[in-house]
């Protein structure tokens, strides 16, 4: 067989195909879902992407002109509509997507709807932990807001009541899905809060998808549960599943059940932990008691007991012992003065005229006045003269 006359060239082969698929209406305009991944930003503009679901992915372009127009940035992870046709690169022998417009999925949307409010919320404060109420260790009555039917509430009282038989439990059924399910769940935090029907709420329901459980992250429930003065516990959802009201509560619980088991305390572990302190408060008083017992009886064995007038008498001769010191001291002292005084009259007395005297000395006296020069005296003056033994009186010649 000839294939030389046979074969066509790779060029003809992705132009035949490429006309093909440019003959099919379907394909020239065509919404796709998908996932964005791969994707590249380019500085011409130009977006490029791959968009893939669980078994299959294609390759996709976005020329600048249709990207410009875009109210989101795209990014990996996106799940989004594009609208394009379908077309080959002749070059690369590949099919892709020409873009021409695209939109978010309604749950990409709504996730970022999302984390705006989340965003928002976390920036006013409601997050802050300062602000949440603590759970009250021994509630009487727990406020449930959740459907009245479903296996919700009936999780929530077989838990409560198995942990608690004396607890009570107060529904006030609220629709936990669909547009009119916000304001209801704010009226009941409202009503619980204004006629204080309940020690703690639970704000509860089963899982589901992002918008099942929208309600739950509506800017009006999240005030509401941030103003609330009963302490709230946030169980929406599966573990798995978060919400703003979660965030917002006072605690968040991973299910239902988990709850009620934060909200409820279990009256056989608060029985064995009473028990276990009565033991130990009965272990630790007869220790007191013992040890009472062994201070008694050393003090009783101690002298002052046995001999209570010994340390007044032994009081009594340090005081003696004191008394005598002290005496000896002041005797000391008056002796010490006694023979300074003696030495400073004999000072004195050396020092005396009339000690003088004694030595054959006078002393010549004129108008009470004693005479010290001759200068002093004139002739015919009367004056007296002392002598040690009395007085004299006599005239100046």
């Amino acid at each position: 067989m000839n294939y030389e006359n046979m074969a066509v060239s790779v060029t003809e082969l992705n132009r035949y195909i490429k006309e093909k698929i440019a003959s099919d209406e379907a394909l020239a305009n065509i919404i796709v879902k998908g996932e964005i991944s791969n994707f590249k930003n380019h500085y011409t503009g130009h977006m490029y992407f791959t968009l893939k679901d669980e078994n299959s992915l294609i390759k996709c372009i976005m020329f600048k002109t249709y990207a410009q127009k875009l109210n989101f940035m795209p990014k990996d992870g996106m799940k989004v509509f594009v609208l394009g046709g379908v077309s080959v690169f002749e070059r690369d022998g590949i099919y892709q997507i020409y873009v021409k417009a695209m939109q978010e999925d309604g749950i990409g949307a709504l996730y970022r709807k999302y984390e705006q409010l989340k965003n928002e919320l976390e920036k006013k404060g409601l997050f802050d932990i300062s602000h949440k109420k603590p759970i009250p260790k021994m509630p009487k009555i727990i406020g449930v807001l959740t459907s009245q039917t479903g296996s919700v509430i009936r999780d929530i009282i077989n838990v409560s009541t198995r942990r608690n038989p004396n607890v009570y439990i107060r529904l006030l059924p609220v629709p936990v899905q669909g547009e009119d399910a916000a304001p209801k769940i704010v009226n009941g935090i409202r009503k619980m809060n204004k006629e204080k029907l309940a020690d703690v709420l639970i704000l509860a329901r089963g899982g589901g998808s992002l918008e099942d459980l929208w309600p739950f992250n509506e800017e009006i429930v999240a005030n509401a549960i941030y103003e609330s003065e009963i302490p709230i516990i946030s169980a929406v959802g599966h573990e798995t599943d978060f919400t703003i009201a979660d965030f917002v509560a006072d605690l968040r619980a991973p299910t239902p059940s988990a709850a009620a088991e934060l909200a409820v305390p279990d009256i056989y572990e608060i029985k064995q932990k009473i028990n276990l302190y009565q033991n130990r408060l009965r272990l630790s008083l007869n220790k007191k008691l013992e040890i009472m017992k062994l201070r008694y009886e050393k003090s009783i064995s101690s002298r002052v007991f046995k001999e209570p007038t010994r340390m007044i008498s032994d009081y009594y001769l340090k005081v003696d012992s004191q008394i005598k010191r002290l005496e000896k001291i002041i005797k000391q002292k008056e002796q010490a003065k006694k023979e300074k005084y003696i030495k400073l009259v004999a000072k004195l007395d050396t020092l005396s005229p009339l000690k003088t005297l004694s030595r054959g000395y006078s002393i010549v006296e004129a108008d009470n006045k004693i005479i010290k020069s001759v200068k002093e005296l004139e002739k015919g003056k009367n004056i007296e003269i002392r002598l040690t033994d009395g007085k004299a009186k006599a005239q100046v010649i």
